[in-house]
Formats: structure tokens, C-alpha cells, sequence
């Protein structure tokens, strides 16, 4: 590798932390613009160096002595409302997000390596300071009453550095394994109201539970709401951070002429907890507010094991299909959302349960060639929505169904190529029984790549 490439590496990583809102739960519908454009479809035929995030056997699928530089970006664009029958309706201003890639692959007789630095997914929104929906919300007597008024605000982002290694087993067979280097920040600025956090004392079932030290330390009255408060306000990193690593396998197997199948398993990560210092707990009650500032920890985010197989089918040596079913474990990774705080008084563990269910993703694309260097793609991406309608909370609704893309790819003179693709999700609504807001959310989100060969 190059000095050059070690340093557009190095600059990728700064930058690939950027917060995204992702579509399968969490996760991009797909990786990489030529996927992209054919539904997310990528398990069994040459993706390019996105196949990192794909099906990293596939990379051995590159000819002989070629090597590949690229860079891509995706930028996803939600729409993302939520309304209650008394507060009316607050729209999310957190309508785009940059996703960075770069990555470089060799392939030198039957092993192909290299590394790739990329922006995985996550979520978000940005519904401000002074809120309608956020207004006002019951006290733990059951009474109305105002919450903060204060900005409120949702940021998840994950990214990879990856480094895969594919090995040619025979002229059919292909198999690779991956480690990656993982690492998730997160902000949070949330109000709860008064009726939720007397629930969560009481560690109601479907609502969660708090405990610890602090809660002696309030004062005896009417609560009206609680506040969660760590944010840097930053586009590219989260307040809370953690690290760790992952896995991936997978294999390709040419089962006749222009007919392949192929498979991978991405291992759930091992992220140590996401820490801040400097986040505040704020309590309203009915004597006045009490501000605390402490240490806060995200206790054991993670993002989910999956797995999938898929086929590919050279038609005619102008048209190829793909399909893929991939299976999602969010009931594993999402079952709570868990916030301790810690102050010099003492502590507090707040559980939000989420019970996300698993998650099962049709992918289904095909590509044309218009011309020898001109490629037509289209494809759809199906799938359920993985959150309960009891947990259910506007500033992470996950929500978004089926998407339908499209995509074009223009391979020019030497060595260079080009390929972008535009998906669009039909907007989803769904209501929290328990709360009574209805959440809504649609998104189009746009890829563009460049690949150098040589």
C-alpha cells in the first residue's frame, strides 16, 4: 500500500464516525452504489470493494493482479415526524447525513486483502429546543405538566476500519474471512415525563425500571419530568464513545455457468461501554429542579450478528439477476436501552426496555448493460419493522419497511469508473399505545462511488 493510500485511509477514519439514519433497523439497506442500485442484492456476484460490508468472498472474484482504490459517499435524507392527538405535530430538521468510504483491495494469485474504512449506519433526529410534542407531558401524578423546553435530540453513528482476506479455494470455490475494528458515539437529549419515570420506579413490565442511590437524594414531591443530557453537538463524533471489534466469514460458489451462490455471517460486535463525562441528569418537580452532573455509560451497545445467502444469474451476457435473503438479530442487540449515572453523590441505572424484534430482508436486483461500459440497475429491498409499537420512541424510530432503487454505473478509459445510486423507502407510520404518539418517517438516500483500477 502505497503512502498516499495509507493517508486517505487515515483521513477516512476522522471522518467515517459521521451519524447516519439507517433503514434496516439500523443498518443500511446496502452497501456500496452497485448494490445499491439493485436492491441491496450483493451476496453472490462482484459488488467491488464494498463487498467489506457485503460478502467479503466475493473480493476473490477480481481478476488476477488487479488492484482497487475507492471512494464512495452516501448520503441518506429521512423525513421524520411525530405527532400526539393534543400536541400536534414536530418535524425532525435532521434531514441529511454523510457517510464516507474508502478502501483499497489486491488480489495476487489465489488470496485477495486489503483495508477499507467506512461509516456503518445508525440513527437520528433533531427536533430543537422548544418542541410542541415535547412540551408538556404528564407528572408522576397523572397531572399535566411542563417538561424542560430544552433541545431535543438523537445521534447514533458506527463505523468500521475492515480488513478482509479471501483465498480461492478451486475454480469454484471462494472463501474469506474479516476482522474489524469498530467503533460507536452516541448523543443524547431527552426528556421523560414524570407519569414514564414514576413507571420506570416502579420497573413496570414493558417499561423498564430505574434504580440506585440518587433517587434518595430527590426531593419528596411531584415529579414532572427527568432529563438525559449528553451531546457534543458535533457532525462527525458523538459525546459517549466506544470501541471494539467484529468478525465476518463467507464463502462463493460457482455452481454452473453464470449461476453462483454465496453466503456470509457477520458476528455480533464486542463494543466496550459508551462513556461521557460531563453529562447532566436534570429533575423537575414540583419544589423546583435539581441539576446533577456526572459521568454517563451506555451499557453494552452492540450491534447485531447476521447472516444471509444469495444467488446470482448471468442471463445473457447483457442481463444478470440477484437475489438475497439476510437475517437481522436485533431481539439479541436492542432487547434495552441502558443509562447509568454517576455523580460524586451517588448513582443511577435507568432500562429502557426496546425488545426489537429479528428482522428478515429480502433483497432482490438485476443489472443491464446498456453498452459495454454502460450498466442499468434496478432492484427492491423488503423487510418488517423490527420495533414494537409499545417502545416506540420519536427520537429512534427505526421504522422504515421496503425500498425500491435504482442505478447506473459508467466504467471510462483507464482504469477509472464511476456508479451512483438513488433509493427511495415510502413512508411508515406507526403509534405508541402507551404514550400516544404516532411516529412517521419516508427517506431517500443517494450513493455515489469511484474506482480506480490498476
Amino acid at each position: 500500500m502505497t503512502a498516499t493510500t495509507r493517508l486517505a485511509l487515515t483521513a477516512a477514519a476522522a471522518l467515517a464516525g459521521t451519524h447516519a439514519y439507517a433503514t434496516n433497523g439500523m443498518n443500511l439497506e446496502a452497501y456500496g452504489a452497485k448494490a445499491g442500485g439493485m436492491g441491496g442484492a450483493s451476496f453472490a456476484y462482484d459488488s467491488g470493494n464494498s463487498a467489506v460490508m457485503n460478502n467479503p468472498a466475493t473480493l476473490g472474484l477480481k481478476p488476477d493482479g488487479r488492484t482497487d482504490l475507492g471512494v464512495g459517499l452516501t448520503v441518506l435524507m429521512p423525513d421524520v415526524a411525530s405527532r400526539h392527538p393534543m400536541a400536534g405535530e414536530s418535524t425532525s430538521s435532521g434531514n441529511a447525513y454523510y457517510m464516507p468510504s474508502i478502501s483499497w483491495m489486491h488480489r495476487a494469485g489465489t488470496l485477495t486483502w486489503g483495508a477499507a474504512v467506512l461509516a456503518q449506519g445508525g440513527m437520528g433526529t433533531e427536533y430543537g429546543a422548544g418542541s410542541r410534542l415535547f412540551a408538556y407531558g404528564l407528572d408522576s401524578s397523572g397531572n399535566p405538566a411542563p417538561m424542560s423546553g430544552e433541545d431535543i435530540r438523537s445521534e447514533v453513528g458506527v463505523g468500521r476500519v475492515m480488513f478482509p482476506l479471501a483465498y480461492q479455494v478451486n475454480e469454484a470455490l471462494t472463501v474469506a474471512g474479516q476482522i474489524d475494528f469498530v467503533w460507536a458515539t452516541m448523543d443524547v437529549r431527552m426528556d421523560i415525563d414524570g407519569h414514564t419515570f414514576s413507571q420506570l420506579v416502579a420497573g413496570t413490565p414493558g417499561v423498564g425500571s430505574v434504580s440506585g442511590s440518587l433517587l434518595s437524594a430527590m426531593p419528596p414531591a411531584t415529579i414532572d419530568y427527568a432529563r438525559f443530557d449528553f451531546s457534543d453537538n458535533n457532525d462527525f463524533n458523538g459525546k459517549a464513545k466506544g470501541q471494539g471489534y467484529a468478525g465476518k466469514i463467507g464463502f462463493v460458489y460457482q455452481l454452473a455457468d453464470g449461476l453462483r451462490v454465496g453466503g456470509t455471517y457477520h458476528s455480533k460486535t464486542a463494543i466496550n461501554d459508551l462513556t461521557a463525562d460531563g453529562a447532566t441528569v436534570k429533575v423537575g418537580t414540583s419544589l423546583g429542579t435539581q441539576t446533577m452532573t456526572g459521568k454517563i455509560t451506555v451499557v453494552d451497545f452492540q450491534w447485531p450478528e447476521t447472516y444471509g445467502v444469495g444467488m446470482s444469474w448471468q442471463a445473457t451476457p447483457d442481463l444478470m439477476l440477484a437475489g438475497d435473503i439476510k437475517h437481522i438479530s436485533w431481539a439479541d442487540a436492542m432487547k434495552n436501552f441502558t443509562l447509568r449515572f454517576e455523580t460524586t453523590g451517588g448513582s443511577m441505572t435507568s432500562v429502557m426496555e426496546q425488545n426489537w424484534k429479528n428482522q428478515t430482508v429480502l433483497m432482490l436486483g438485476g443489472q443491464y448493460m446498456l453498452a459495454s461500459n454502460i450498466a442499468l440497475r434496478a432492484g427492491v429491498n423488503l423487510a418488517s419493522n423490527p420495533i414494537p409499537d409499545g417502545t416506540l420512541n420519536p427520537l429512534f424510530p427505526a421504522i422504515i419497511k421496503n425500498h425500491y432503487t435504482a442505478g447506473l454505473g459508467w466504467r471510462l478509459a483507464g482504469g477509472h469508473s464511476v456508479a451512483t445510486s438513488l433509493t427511495y423507502a415510502p413512508k411508515v407510520e406507526q403509534t405508541n399505545p402507551n404514550t400516544g404518539i404516532t411516529s412517521s418517517h419516508s427517506q431517500s438516500s443517494l450513493r455515489l462511488n469511484y474506482n480506480y483500477s490498476y
